[in-house]
């Protein structure tokens, strides 16, 4: 089954050679060039697997399409398209819930090594059990976290870092050990957006002081979670 690419891009030049590149790499795409139109999709069956978002379009910026998408579909693995090479632009990506970005002008195979990454990470989520986290369930099916004082629902991102460091628990892990085999790429902006991540985690389990996501300065970090 070919996976399905919702695309909001409202340049017509760019927008249809990314589409006809996509779906020459065996996507499907579903091209918008006006953002508003999605909207109507999300109250009805919701078929796609991936959205490529473009940040900057008229009447509904990526942004904020990007929090109207999820609110409806919390699960949703987002990917952001920006013109602007800047850290503010992707830290505001990244705080959102997107599970990666790419600056345009971009390479079409990068963009595809991305999407097919990000598509590679649900898959095995799909299959995985429940997990007992000191006072927490994780639910991967559902990329839910249970508490006794509420839910969260996680990003794609968000559950494929804390499995990770679940993998690795009671040890030390380095920084570009995690950026290396989770983002494939180890530079200063998505140093950055592993830091995001990270305080986010840290958020989460915040009700219970036995899981620890602990700093080591210059190496990485501490992982201990009570697993039962």
């Amino acid at each position: 089954m070919k996976a399905k690419i919702l695309l909001a891009e409202d340049d017509p030049d760019f927008g249809m050679i990314l589409k006809q590149y996509l779906e020459l790499e065996d996507f499907e795409v579903s091209w918008f060039q006006n953002p508003e139109d999605i909207l109507e999709v999300l109250s009805s069956d919701f078929p796609f697997h991936i959205g490529i978002l473009d940040v900057m379009m008229p009447n509904i910026d990526g942004f904020s399409l990007a929090q109207m998408i999820l609110r409806e579909k919390s699960n949703f693995p987002l990917l952001f398209l920006t013109a602007k090479n800047q850290k503010i632009d992707r830290l505001t990506g990244l705080k959102i819930g997107a599970d990666d970005y790419i600056a345009k002008p971009c390479d079409p195979e990068e963009l595809v090594l991305r999407i097919k990454n990000i598509l590679k990470r649900i898959s095995p989520i799909i299959n995985e059990i429940q997990i007992k986290i000191g006072q927490y369930s994780l639910d991967t099916q559902k990329l839910s976290l249970s508490h006794p004082n509420g839910n969260i629902r996680l990003t794609v991102r968000e559950q494929e870092l804390l499995l990770y460091l679940l993998k690795h628990n009671h040890s030390t892990i380095t920084r570009d050990e995690i950026l290396d085999n989770l983002w494939d790429t180890n530079d200063y902006f998505t140093g950055r957006s592993l830091d995001v991540f990270i305080s986010r985690l840290r958020k989460y389990f915040s009700n219970d002081p036995e899981v620890k996501i602990q700093s080591l300065r210059g190496v990485g970090f501490q992982i201990d979670f009570p697993i039962s």
